[in-house]
């Protein structure tokens, strides 16, 4: 939703805003960023050899939060690619469509769906224990599970507010420190923390949200410093607005009041939400970035993808905060 605003604004105020030294900088930094997505297509490739047969060697990914969205498409497009797949979720009646397309695809017998609630701590110890007693070894931990809880900051209670962070930061890392220990004595891992352009950028409305995200990005950073020599790769994935159910969700979680004193520019991030949410891309892009990330020898810290995503990343570095403030309150008029 940052980047669809950004997007528009930047692209009529951007050359005005800038001065010759900051489009040059920009410039820069865009060939940086195309540069590097060419070296990872050379990298990775761009077709994926199916197996015929689940290979016993093959590696083990466990993915949080399958039952929609990135997680579903991610645990499909890991199992196509050959891994052997540990598709969790909270409740596992909403396994239905992750089966259907596991069907669908052939790859039923590499995707193994268990019981996982990220903010239980005995249920994060037994699904690790599960996953290592069925297959022996966690080569791939993609912490996915989250929601976006909205509502303006002094009509959030702190109830809400400790639910969003329990979910999407303490949850993420009890399954992360869960998995540390084993991928620690392999000698070898890979974590991708399912991140936001929200913890890039704070947008008024999503503040719980922003907070969670900006903290995960936090301990990301940490993360990869202290696992580098134990040979565990650490990575930040930081969509923008897709078609993923969080967008339903999230606007049915945000608060509002038809007597609050934020009503009108509640309202307003309202319509962008539904707006972002209705023209918002394909889901699969993240997936599929997931999957090269996974064929990476050295993969960066940080991939940022999605509608107005990288825009949004180049304004913040190089337009000042004042300007950038000054473009989000004319947006949501």
């Amino acid at each position: 939703m940052h980047g669809y605003i950004l997007c528009r604004e930047l692209r009529v105020y951007v050359g005005m805003l800038m001065n010759p030294l900051r489009e040059e900088v920009k410039q820069m930094a865009e060939q940086k960023i195309q540069t590097e997505d060419e070296h990872i297509r050379g990298e990775t490739g761009s077709t994926v050899k199916r197996l015929k047969e689940v290979d016993p060697n093959a590696p083990v990914a466990l993915i949080t939060g399958t039952s929609s969205g990135f997680g579903m498409l991610t645990a499909v497009t890991l199992a196509k690619q050959g891994y052997r797949v540990v598709a969790t979720m909270r409740d596992l009646s909403r396994n239905v469509e992750l089966v259907r397309l596991a069907e669908q695809e052939g790859i039923s017998d590499r995707v193994q769906v268990i019981r996982l609630d990220v903010t239980d701590a005995d249920s994060v110890q037994e699904a690790v224990q599960t996953v290592l007693q069925n297959n022996g070894r966690i080569d791939m931990l993609v912490n996915n599970a989250g929601f976006a809880l909205g509502g303006f900051i002094e009509e959030v209670s702190m109830d809400d507010w400790r639910r969003q962070m329990e979910t999407n930061l303490f949850g993420l890392i009890a399954v992360t420190r869960a998995v540390l220990p084993v991928m620690r004595e392999q000698k070898q891992g890979l974590i991708i923390n399912l991140s936001s352009v929200s913890g890039l950028s704070g947008f008024p409305g999503y503040a719980p949200y922003a907070a969670s995200k900006f903290a995960v990005e936090g301990f990301t950073e940490s993360l990869r410093h202290e696992m580098s020599s134990f040979g565990v790769r650490v990575v930040l994935v930081e969509p923008g607005a897709y078609r993923t159910p969080i967008w339903s969700k999230g606007l049915g979680e945000i608060h509002r009041s038809e007597h609050s004193p934020y009503k009108d520019k509640l309202d307003a991030v309202l319509r962008y939400s539904q707006h972002a949410g209705e023209t918002a891309p394909d889901p699969q892009e993240v997936a599929d970035l997931i999957a090269r990330i996974a064929r990476m020898r050295a993969p960066r810290l940080r991939y940022a993808l999605g509608k107005g995503s990288r825009l949004l990343i180049i304004g913040k570095l190089l337009l000042p905060w004042k300007w950038l403030e000054w473009i989000i309150a004319r947006g949501l008029k």
